[in-house]
């Protein structure tokens, strides 16, 4: 707790693309199975659309973020011990729960390498605090610490207590298509080829199956850059301009993350000095791309423009 959190790098994570949410359910409600307990006046749960907001609120008062998972019973235990400790300084402090599996844009923002992690946010900076479930009197002992970051800031605002029960249930959602949930299953065990198969599968049944094209554009992203080295990969484009493969690899170190115009503005530029071959597969790329990001985003739409004008 001795970093400034003046120096710490502020928090975004927009433009970046979700490409492990391909078909994956919804965190599972609070106090249901696999899901967090219920919360409590001084606890919330936060996805990516509401981000930025919790990140605006810090600059009123302190924000304790625990980053959690389905699967780590640790994480599920330690934000039940939290949100005790939290409730218990009566508004002084706001703990968020981030599911870190549906929102990776918030964990990649927080550079968090395994869950639970636990960040607090003051005026709009991460001040990384501990991973893992440390005892309850250390864990107590560092939100102390908190409260004296932030009043060394002037962020000494209390938080309202939340009405959690005026919350309407949120609808379930529908089961996936077969072929869909079978790539889902694939993604999750690791096995992008099976997941790639079953969506080339959905698109032989149904060509205009644009989830599926979708999510065969994304698996094939993720298994592109699955052991990239991104220090090596820039380098090799910068010392290589006209490098076809190398600058299709940097594009797509980009689109992941969530460097969007930059890997547009790259392959168009590439398209321009292209002919040929090289030319139609940059096209490809590009176009794979564009189902990466979606369609209907302003960036796509932009770029699909000037790529019209690279080719013709």
């Amino acid at each position: 707790m001795s970093q400034n959190p003046a120096h710490q790098p502020r928090l975004d994570v927009r433009g970046a693309v979700d490409l492990s949410g391909l078909g994956r359910p919804a965190t599972p409600p609070p106090g249901s199975p696999g899901g967090l307990p219920a919360p409590g006046p001084y606890v919330v749960d936060v996805d990516t659309d509401g981000f930025a907001g919790l990140v605006q609120s810090s600059t009123q008062h302190p924000v304790v973020v625990l980053l959690w998972a389905t699967w780590s019973e640790t994480s599920i235990d330690l934000a039940r011990d939290l949100g005790t400790l939290v409730d218990g300084y009566a508004g002084r402090l706001l703990l968020a729960r981030i599911d870190s599996e549906a929102n990776p844009q918030i964990a990649q923002a927080f550079q968090a390498q395994s869950v639970p992690a636990v960040v607090a946010v003051l005026a709009g900076q991460p001040l990384p605090l501990f991973q893992g479930a440390p005892p309850l009197d250390q864990v107590r002992g560092v939100l102390d610490q908190v409260l004296e970051a932030a009043a060394a800031n002037g962020v000494t605002g209390t938080v309202a207590p939340a009405d959690h029960e005026a919350a309407p249930a949120e609808p379930e959602e529908p089961p996936l298509p077969p072929l869909h949930q079978e790539a889902y299953d694939a993604i999750e065990r690791d096995d992008l080829p099976a997941a790639a198969a079953a969506y080339e599968q959905a698109l032989r049944e149904n060509p205009r199956d644009d989830m599926a094209r979708a999510g065969l554009a994304q698996v094939g992203l993720l298994s592109r850059t699955r052991d990239v080295d991104l220090a090596a990969v820039r380098k090799a484009a910068a010392d290589a301009p006209g490098d076809v493969d190398a600058q299709l690899a940097v594009a797509d170190v980009d689109v992941l993350g969530g460097q969007i115009e930059d890997a547009f503005a790259r392959l168009v530029d590439t398209l321009r000095v292209t002919a040929g071959p090289d030319k139609e597969r940059v096209r490809v790329r590009l176009v794979e791309l564009f189902d990466v990001v979606g369609n209907d985003d302003a960036r796509v739409v932009a770029a699909r423009r000037a790529m019209a004008s690279a080719l013709y």
